[in-house]
């Protein structure tokens, strides 16, 4: 009986230790979070995760700051303690998701103080925390500090820190304020939310990331992405939405006037690291001209199976057409693209290039010919069927692509986030050069013809006896 006794207090003590080791647990079994491991995974300093409700996504972010505060991040080299703000847009919704999602993860064996902002030391769970010190694995104490968008800019100035992590969408002041506080430490920003307000700043300078920024990196979830919500409860939630309510609540998208014309585009599939192309794959330019309005010239190949891919980019607003063709010869000696057989570089170009204007005699086409670029303007224009036809190449009948985008085309990548359609069946006409002019040469139907192989001295003796068999019996 004693034997029997002491295995029914080990299994206890197990069954407790378990049961506040939630973080242990965390995408530990045989089904997995894919999307949620892609987050505490990539090595960004700036990281979003844009997800519709019971997708994952707050549970990821309040595990990326126990990760931070116990030093114990699978992917991440933390050498000591930590200190970090944890940012909700009231102290209401912070008591009411944030602070219980990381208290849930949180062994309470971990906590070695407490301060509150409302409520007992003694019962902080129910109450609003200020910071909370952690135990972590170094033997030091961590510091996770609590803030609310509602106190305003001033309360987020002053301090040094490891991380921010941002539930839901921050007012802009915050987040610039945020950003400095993790300057001085080069730390991490991330922030998980549902992008209910539309086209803000999120929008446009971590979606779109119009400014290029390499640390920026963002994600969407879906329902279908969390492996561990049942069909029942997302049927249900189905029910009570409308379509608008559904993109952003399902799936985390940011709805937009008319929709956008390429739903089908996902940077996930479309943008790919550069790679050598083959000189055998190397195809056309095309342009789509402008002098005050940008020029967007890109550099197009197509494999062997039909695949094409754009591989390198010039973009540029208000200039003339002697710096255009400058910087087309440079990208193209840099990729040391071909030439066609009278040495120029070939190109499709929009039909307006014929015209000329008042201020000279001669047509763009004219102009660039004269810098060795011979362009065609005789490209097919229709816009409705060259949408069709794009939409064919980001996702055929098979569900697979036939587009891949090399992700140093900026431009091109964020307007294919903004296409929008306008009024009818029409895009709206603005930001859509590079959209132009990928339809110009989408619908020149290119392909590519592997080249016959040389046949070695076996083969063609081979040839030449069958030649001479076959002569014989006529």
């Amino acid at each position: 009986m004693d034997i029997l006794d002491e295995i029914l207090k080990i299994e206890a003590i197990q069954q407790a230790r378990a049961k506040n080791n939630n973080l242990q647990n965390y995408n530990a079994g045989k089904i997995k979070h894919k999307k949620q491991l892609a987050f505490h995974k990539c090595q960004a300093k700036n990281r979003w995760v844009f997800g519709g409700n019971r997708t994952g996504k707050t549970e990821c972010g309040a595990v990326e700051v126990i990760f931070f505060a116990r030093g114990c991040h699978p992917y991440r080299n933390i050498t000591g303690a930590t200190t970090g703000w944890v940012v909700s847009l009231s102290t209401q919704v912070q008591r009411d998701v944030a602070q219980q999602k990381i208290l849930n993860y949180l062994n309470p064996n971990w906590v070695v103080g407490v301060s509150m902002l409302a409520g007992r030391k003694d019962d902080y769970q129910n109450g609003i925390i200020d910071y909370i010190l952690i135990k972590n694995i170094f033997g030091t104490v961590s510091k996770i500090g609590f803030k609310s968008c509602d106190q305003g800019r001033e309360k987020f100035q002053g301090t040094s820190l490891d991380y921010v992590w941002f539930d839901e969408e921050p007012p802009y002041d915050i987040y610039s304020e945020c950003r400095m506080r993790v300057l001085d430490k080069n730390g991490e920003i991330f922030a998980t939310m549902t992008p209910l307000k539309g086209r803000t700043f999120v929008y446009d300078e971590i979606f779109l990331n119009k400014f290029d920024d390499k640390n920026i990196w963002c994600e969407f979830m879906s329902w279908e992405d969390n492996p561990f919500l049942s069909s029942e409860v997302v049927n249900l939630m189905k029910s009570s939405m409308n379509e608008d309510e559904l993109k952003t609540r399902e799936h985390g998208m940011f709805l937009e006037v008319g929709g956008r014309v390429y739903p089908e585009f996902d940077t996930n599939i479309h943008v790919i690291p550069p790679f050598e192309i083959p000189h055998d794959w190397q195809d056309k330019l095309s342009i789509d001209p402008g002098l005050k309005n940008p020029l967007s010239c890109h550099w197009y190949a197509v494999d062997f199976d039909g695949n094409v891919y754009v591989v390198a980019e010039h973009f540029a607003s208000e200039k003339d057409i002697d710096y255009h063709a400058s910087e087309i010869h440079r990208i193209c000696k840099q990729l040391n693209w071909h030439t066609a057989s009278n040495g120029m570089v070939e190109a499709l170009i929009d039909s307006a290039a014929n015209q000329t204007t008042l201020a000279s005699s001669k047509s763009v086409a004219d102009l660039f010919y004269e810098h060795n670029i011979l362009v065609n303007t005789r490209v097919n224009k229709d816009v409705f069927s060259g949408i069709q036809r794009v939409k064919s190449y980001l996702k055929n009948g098979q569900n697979k692509t036939k587009l891949y985008i090399f992700d140093n085309c900026v431009n091109m990548i964020r307007e294919f986030k903004t296409y929008r359609w306008g009024k009818g069946d029409s895009p709206v006409k603005e930001d859509d050069h590079c959209m132009d002019e990928l339809r110009y040469y989408i619908m020149s139907r290119p392909e590519n013809k592997k080249p016959a192989e040389k046949l070695n001295f076996v083969q063609l003796e081979k040839e030449r006896r069958i030649r001479a068999l076959r002569q014989r019996r006529m």
